[in-house]
């Protein structure tokens, strides 16, 4: 297949759970397809590395532009568009004219098979209805974070904003559904509530997975009394989750173990993050070039989620590394991991501080819940299989597309085009910060 994968935001450093996703995905295809990126960097992104990371992809296109985000000149404007129009502002700031203009020539150029527009974000971006068939590749239901955002905003000022962003959300997140010739979700739940705001559409899950040669189990790491979060400290769900535990729960397990420790691990922690940290006595790291030491260190590694959505990628990196995790029923919701035998669930914040002392005092048990996750990663959830099962709807689609007179030569060219592996060539920085391959170099 010729795939086009469309993904603003960002995908090199892969310091969040969505990036990982995606770069695995895309490794995985471009073993044997024909896989051009469209993406998009801002600071702090490195796009020469994408292009060495993604070295097997028939070409790689990514162009400069900085989102507005909260507390940034340019955020208020967005938000006066945003109401403006149809749109909420957690899409209308990722519409990028350029992104919108190089999807719509690769497009028209009948060199593409297959577009997979990554996020809800990228779908503002990609024309839908051509001849080219679209997958959305859905990593949250975008709506339901907004909300159960809105559900515990305290501010009065904030929650009528809230839920007006939830509400416009899932009207356009319903409509790009419909419009989508197959809407991939990351779990089973999230299929279901997508189908609930737009019965009919054609819907999958496939779940989410981990490299378990790189996140591997050190057992002599571990600190006694020590906790652990990781996740990018800048999402709104996070934030809210980490200072939820450090105002609710901590001071909870403290009473029972005083030298209980905790860190909050990943990028761009909010000023909240930080006056918390000096308040409750916690390390912030920061961005980090490497979580898996920080994971290794933790007794116990917490996941007291009260909004998101999608899968909880830093759940399977921690079972990877055999930690014993505890979670809210939200921060494991999708994932298909078992309570009491892959993790401990826990929503109240005494019966969360509760299940994290247990396992503090209880060595072998910690050792009996991070083994058995270790094994269930290990079985179901590595990239590959997870990549292949991708592939497999993708290739569905696009045989599905075609006039009825050609898809059974579709099928076998796609049969053919799965076994053929690009070739490796050199690597061209051009306009627009582009880095491209090409197939046909000399």
């Amino acid at each position: 297949m010729r795939i086009l994968w469309v993904k603003v935001g960002g995908l090199w450093p892969s310091t969040t759970g969505g990036r990982v996703r995606s770069l695995q995905t895309i490794s995985e295809l471009s073993r044997r397809h024909q896989v051009t990126v469209v993406t998009t960097h801002g600071q702090g992104d490195d796009p020469e590395g994408l292009a060495r990371h993604l070295s097997q992809c028939h070409r790689v296109i990514s162009l400069p532009y900085t989102v507005p985000k909260r507390g940034s000149a340019a955020f208020p404007a967005a938000v006066m568009k945003s109401w403006l129009s149809r749109y909420p502002v957690d899409l209308w700031k990722w519409h990028v004219p350029e992104v919108q203009e190089q999807v719509q020539s690769l497009l028209s150029s009948d060199s593409v098979d297959l577009c997979v527009a990554d996020f809800l974000f990228a779908a503002m971006n990609v024309p839908m209805g051509g001849n080219t068939p679209v997958v959305l590749f859905e990593h949250n239901v975008e709506y339901q974070i907004w909300q159960r955002l809105a559900a515990l905003e305290r501010r009065p000022w904030l929650r009528p904003l809230f839920e007006l962003e939830w509400r416009k959300l899932r009207a356009r997140e319903a409509e790009m559904c419909r419009q989508a010739d197959l809407t991939i979700a990351v779990s089973e739940d999230d299929r279901r509530r997508l189908e609930q705001i737009a019965p009919g559409i054609r819907a999958s899950s496939i779940p989410t997975g981990v490299d378990v040669d790189y996140f591997t189990p050190v057992p002599a790491a571990e600190r006694p009394a020590h906790l652990v979060f990781s996740g990018s400290m800048d999402w709104h769900p996070n934030e809210d989750a980490v200072i939820h535990f450090a105002d609710s729960i901590l001071p909870r397990i403290r009473a029972e173990v005083p030298e209980a420790t905790f860190t909050v691990v990943g990028r761009n922690p909010t000023s909240r993050v930080r006056d918390m940290a000096e308040r409750a006595g916690i390390t912030v790291t920061g961005t980090v070039d490497d979580v898996r030491p920080f994971i290794a260190e933790g007794a116990v590694y917490v996941v007291p989620l009260r909004a998101g959505g999608g899968t909880r990628l830093k759940i399977f990196e921690a079972l990877a590394m055999a930690r014993p995790v505890v979670s809210t029923t939200v921060g494991a919701e999708g994932l298909g991991i078992g309570p009491g035998r892959h993790y401990v669930a826990a929503d109240e914040p005494a019966a969360f501080a509760d299940a994290v002392v247990s396992l503090l005092r209880d060595p072998a048990r910690r050792h009996v819940i991070g083994d058995a996750g270790r094994r269930l990663v290990e079985t179901c959830y590595g990239w590959p299989t997870i990549a292949r099962a991708f592939e497999q709807q993708c290739e569905e689609v696009v045989a599905q597309h075609a006039p009825a007179g050609r898809k059974a030569s579709r099928r076998a060219h796609l049969s053919r085009a799965g076994s053929s592996r690009p070739r490796r060539t050199r690597v061209v920085a051009g306009e627009h910060n582009e880095i491209g391959w090409s197939s046909h170099r000399p």
